[in-house]
């Protein structure tokens, strides 16, 4: 009478210990060295390697612009690449800015393997490249995240100065996310990796964008609504469209807009 009952829990305690050690390959999916740059859709660039503080040699890519003009640090989600992103750098870039993208750890060119507080140190050292050798000053730098690197960039935004914060198609917690796609695991109890951002944002004190579509089908709309409401004060959402891989804001013209309004205001030091 015993032994089913014992066998599924055997079974079950199975599959807790293999999601419990196995979290990173759930979370990260690191693209190999990029088959693209800048180069190929008409931007000038520069090609930098960079370590993180942790001696983890990093690689990105910068697109200047005119002195002066305010700049963009991206920090993307977690699949592929920074070639991935050259539409999203592509749509900055025509608007004046200047941006730098990199690579977490593991991810392209860079080195090591990615965790959660790898991820923190190559955005400080993305940032401490940009406001170092790239001489910009933080005042006239943004960060900017999309789905897991929303996550980085407002823990980055908690640990280094910037004039703005833009989080795309990003979640409150992995946990969260975790525990919607598998109700029958206990998933808080055994995530590792947390990516908490819906704890970080109301001790921020800087202009926030959120940007999500409703129609995305892998971190629910209701995430950014959550987010909101966690932010309070100079913070607000706009709604994009289409699905979570679809192109964020870069999809409409409006969206555009909306992203160009906020960076001029953040700029010139307006609050939104």
């Amino acid at each position: 009478m015993l032994t089913l009952p014992l066998t599924l829990g055997a079974l079950y305690g199975g599959v807790c210990l293999l999601a419990f050690l196995g979290q990173r390959r759930m979370v990260y999916f690191p693209g190999g060295p990029p088959a693209a740059d800048p180069g190929d859709v008409g931007q000038a660039f520069e090609e930098h390697y960079f370590e993180a503080s942790d001696g983890v040699r990093l690689h990105g890519w910068w697109i200047p612009a005119d002195p002066g003009a305010g700049a963009v640090l991206l920090c993307h989600g977690n699949g592929g690449n920074i070639a991935g992103r050259l539409h999203i750098a592509s749509a900055l870039h025509e608007m004046g800015l200047a941006v730098f993208l990199f690579d977490y750890r593991g991810y392209g060119n860079s080195e090591g393997a990615p965790d959660e507080e790898g991820t923190y140190l190559d955005a400080v050292a993305a940032w401490e490249r940009v406001t170092g050798p790239l001489g910009v000053a933080a005042e006239r730098l943004i960060l900017q995240g999309e789905s897991l690197g929303g996550a980085v960039a407002v823990e980055l935004a908690g640990r280094r100065a910037a004039a703005g914060l833009v989080v795309e198609s990003s979640f409150t917690s992995l946990a969260d996310i975790g525990a919607a796609a598998y109700p029958w695991l206990p998933v808080r109890a055994l995530a590792r990796i947390r990516y908490g951002t819906i704890d970080k944002l109301g001790a921020l004190d800087l202009p926030i964008l959120l940007l999500h579509s409703p129609a995305d089908e892998i971190v629910p709309f209701s995430h950014s609504e959550r987010l909101l409401a966690a932010a309070g004060g100079d913070a607000r959402l706009w709604r994009t469209s289409g699905g979570h891989n679809d192109g964020g804001f870069t999809r409409r013209a409006e969206d555009l807009e909306t992203v160009r309004e906020f960076y001029e205001a953040c700029l010139e030091g307006e609050q939104r």
